[in-house]
């Protein structure tokens, strides 16, 4: 396979356009809701860990949505995983909003359970069309299943 530049970079633009648009509920550093009246776990990773984080994982988003795209004329498959793949992507930002921007640690929670189901759904359908492209979504899938005991720990602190 021929590497298309500028596909891959729209593929990771697009993801990176959910990664913004997440990112315009997190708390400002001192919000009261976030930092003085949410019951956070003492093993709540550091602030500093989360924008690195999830840089690499709509990193992985992007060049594993760029692997099933190329595909587009050869596998009857892509429209299918890309529909499961956009599902994931508004389960992500509706975490967001729901945690930070509505302050509910429960709708979050639920949220991010059919989020984690999403996922492993796209890995899925990502694998038959591309293996490799399945395989970037790991981490991510990982991140979310220790997120989403975070989300029912706090949850269940407040």
């Amino acid at each position: 396979m021929k590497l298309n530049v500028p596909k891959l970079a729209l593929s990771i633009a697009f993801c990176f356009l959910f990664a913004f648009a997440g990112g315009t509920f997190t708390p400002e550093p001192g919000s009261e809701w976030y930092y003085q009246l949410l019951n956070k776990p003492s093993w709540n990773p550091p602030d500093w860990l989360f924008p690195p984080a999830w840089t690499l994982f709509f990193l992985l988003m992007g060049i594993a949505l760029y692997l099933v795209v190329t595909e587009w004329d050869k596998n009857k498959l892509v429209k299918g995983a890309l529909a499961v793949f956009g599902v994931q992507l508004l389960l992500n930002l509706a975490w967001s909003a729901l945690f930070f921007g509505l302050h509910s640690p429960l709708f979050a929670l639920v949220d991010i359970v059919l989020l984690w189901l999403a996922i492993v759904l796209t890995i899925v359908k990502f694998r038959a069309i591309s293996p490799l492209a399945g395989n970037l979504l790991i981490p991510y899938l990982l991140w979310v299943s220790f997120a989403s005991f975070l989300n029912f720990t706090i949850w269940q602190l407040n």
